[in-house]
């Protein structure tokens, strides 16, 4: 005869514990075991050196970065290497660089869940070199700047300087654009985009998905400005589809749907709906 098994399910910390000193739940050990990796870093200085490849060295742990074995060849073994980096947080977008192959932040990016004991870091693509790891992001912030980034709204601004405005904004409205403005400018969606190597009149998907931040912006009244910039061939109507931007975001934006939500407007897919938020006066 089969002897049953009950199994007990419960959501007690405390009824756990107890299984687990009777040895009915068996205790996991989590190690941390040191691996060493090899780094391969792409180096050249601006356009004066040929491009090649420097090979370190590192023992890393199961929470490394890629920026932590970076600055750790960087503080001990060639302090020659050029990376940029800020807040290693994932918060500045300062560390962006081309892991194996895959745009990615590098202060972002853990040792352990990548494969192989090789690892090679490389610029941003459809960027110019400067040094190594570091790239020009002239052209980037130039087309982001060209979408008018902010706020345009002729009441915005009160008189006499004494009493502060206030727009009336619903949820509903903020949930339009809210996922556009995580946007942290690290350029991966523009280093990884099929159109920018191929056209650089093209602005980006970094920019198009800001310039439809600030149109679906309900306190923003220059929707026809906006489309006036970029209703151009080289403009919105460049962009192929291929999704790559919105695969490597690390915030979770979506600029391929950006730029299709502003393509459904200037093909007048979608009516022009938006209700400008209210103003709200009051004085100090």
């Amino acid at each position: 005869m089969t002897e049953k098994k009950q199994i007990i399910v419960s959501d007690s910390k405390q009824d756990i514990d107890n299984e687990k000193k009777s040895g009915n739940i068996k205790k996991e050990k989590t190690e941390f075991k040191e691996k060493d990796v090899t780094l391969r870093v792409f180096r050249i200085n601006g356009q004066i050196d040929s491009p090649k490849y420097d090979e370190y060295t590192v023992s890393t742990k199961r929470w490394t970065t890629v920026l932590d074995a970076l600055l750790d060849i960087k503080n001990f073994k060639d302090s020659s290497i050029a990376i940029r980096y800020s807040c290693r947080m994932a918060s500045c977008g300062s560390c962006g660089m081309k892991i194996n192959g895959i745009p990615r932040l590098a202060c972002y990016t853990k040792i352990s869940e990548l494969s192989g004991d090789t690892i090679t870091c490389e610029p941003l693509p459809n960027f110019p070199y400067i040094r190594d790891l570091v790239t020009d992001f002239t052209t980037f912030f130039e087309n982001h700047k060209n979408m008018l980034p902010y706020v345009q709204n002729p009441k915005a601004d009160i008189k006499p300087e004494e009493k502060i405005s206030e727009f009336v904004q619903s949820p509903s409205d903020l949930d339009k654009f809210l996922q556009f403005s995580y946007c942290i400018k690290c350029g991966l969606c523009y280093s990884a985009c099929p159109t920018v190597a191929t056209d650089t009149k093209f602005p980006g998907p970094q920019a198009l998905a800001q310039a439809y931040r600030y149109t679906a912006d309900s306190r923003d009244t220059d929707m026809k400005n906006r489309f006036n910039i970029i209703d151009d061939r080289h403009g919105i109507w460049r962009c192929h589809f291929a999704g790559s931007c919105s695969s490597v975001c690390p915030k979770g934006v979506d600029p391929a749907l950006g730029i299709q939500l502003l393509r459904n407007h200037l093909l007048g897919f979608s009516k022009h709906e938006k209700t400008v938020a209210k103003l709200k006066e009051h004085s100090d």
